[in-house]
């Protein structure tokens, strides 16, 4: 009995092409990674610096230890409010000390002034014992115009001193001592006239009501959910207290 081809002498049939197995890659099929290897570029999460992702945005808290985003700083320490209080101590001392030399100097003037005229005016007789007190009166007077006017704009003087440091450096002396910091959020540069001008006169108008609306805006980082401890003289001028 034949099979297959009349003319083939060993008369077995023609061997079919064979199909190949599914999944094998350069058939048309779909291919499938192996169990337990991961595709490739990770793990299916997004990757900060893969083409696609957009980095941390500047201002944004990495976990809760602290440390935070700043544009042209990159991470840094917000400032604990221990080392704030700390500046802010250094501060009271540096102003202290000013008002105490010129407040003694001023005090010294005005009771030597007092003596001498006194003393000029004691050997004279009635008439001209008041003409000399009137006229020594006038001169302290002018004496005594002079230091308020003088402590005046030492007062004007501590105000700006916050003012234009925090405003060009940075930081005042206290802040320096410490190595911190107020900068732009959204830059990490020094906040300028214009935003040190608001950082400093939010408090000063607080301290008009008797001191107790400037304790509550040193106070307000306290009060700060998002853990920059922004004050609100910081939110309103964009700052924020870094420790560099």
């Amino acid at each position: 009995m034949s099979f297959g081809d009349p003319n083939n002498p060993y008369g077995q049939q023609p061997q079919q092409p064979q199909q190949p197995p599914q999944g094998q890659p350069g058939y048309g099929y779909p291919q499938q990674a192996p169990q337990g290897v991961p595709p490739q570029g990770g793990y299916g999460y997004p990757q900060q610096g893969q083409p696609g992702v957009p980095p941390q945005a500047p201002g944004t808290l990495q976990a809760n230890n602290g440390l935070i985003s700043v544009a042209g700083l990159g991470t840094v320490q917000v400032a604990t409010m221990g080392s704030r209080f700390g500046a802010r101590v250094i501060d009271g001392l540096v102003i202290g000390v000013l008002y105490f030399v010129l407040g003694a100097i001023g005090v010294g003037s005005l009771v030597g002034a007092g003596e001498t005229s006194i003393q000029d005016c004691n050997n004279l007789d009635a008439a001209a014992f008041e003409t000399c007190m009137n006229n020594n009166t006038e001169a302290a007077g002018g004496i005594l115009a002079a230091f308020m006017g003088a402590m005046f704009l030492l007062f004007i003087a501590t105000l700006l001193y916050e003012w234009l440091m925090i405003a060009f450096l940075g930081a005042t002396v206290g802040k320096l001592a410490l190595s911190l910091r107020v900068v732009k959020e959204n830059t990490g540069q020094a906040p300028g006239l214009g935003g040190g001008f608001i950082r400093w006169i939010i408090p000063m108008v607080g301290a008009f009501l008797c001191g107790i609306g400037q304790l509550l805006v040193y106070l307000s980082p306290f009060f700060d959910n998002s853990g920059k401890l922004q004050g609100w003289h910081d939110r309103a001028a964009g700052t924020i207290v870094v420790k560099k």
